[in-house]
């Protein structure tokens, strides 16, 4: 059986925070405002995959009023979420997401987020598209103010 998720997740740019996109640090002048570090790409990657199982969404897993989350390693909590698919028993067919940002630009940082994200996830790089795209300069991530991801994941019962 197969089972299939969307995930999105936008956070608001700030200044006095790092850039952390895809379990990495980004070199820039500001980071995304959020209760964890933010990591909009990592969030919406979780947010898809129980979506694909019917459970609950990333807020509801990981409340952004609990303070043990305050600041966490949203690798950390995609750990988790992976492990309750494999408790499931579900494994990952693939993932295709993307990253829009208006700045700084995505493209230089995808390999590394890629490695990071297929060896916790236990697949290989040619189960996990990222792809970065821009508002052209449209809306709120156009205007340098916001970065915002989406993902989707296909899971198949091991």
């Amino acid at each position: 059986m197969y089972r299939i998720g969307t995930g999105y997740d936008i956070h608001k740019l700030i200044e006095g925070r790092d850039l952390i996109i895809g379990g990495i640090k980004i070199t820039h002048e500001k980071g995304l405002l959020g209760h964890s570090d933010a990591d909009v790409l990592i969030h919406a990657i979780i947010d898809a995959m129980p979506g694909a199982l019917a459970l609950d969404d990333i807020g509801t897993l990981f409340p952004d009023t609990d303070p043990k989350y305050k600041d966490i390693d949203s690798t950390v909590l995609l750990k988790h979420v992976y492990e309750l698919v494999k408790t499931h028993r579900y494994k990952i067919v693939n993932i295709d997401s993307n990253i829009i940002a208006q700045a700084p630009k995505m493209m230089p940082f995808i390999p590394k987020m890629k490695e990071i994200l297929c060896k916790i996830l236990e697949i290989s790089h040619d189960d996990l598209s990222i792809k970065a795209k821009t508002k052209e300069k449209m809306d709120a991530v156009g205007q340098k103010l916001a970065i915002e991801a989406n993902a989707v994941v296909l899971l198949k019962k091991s």
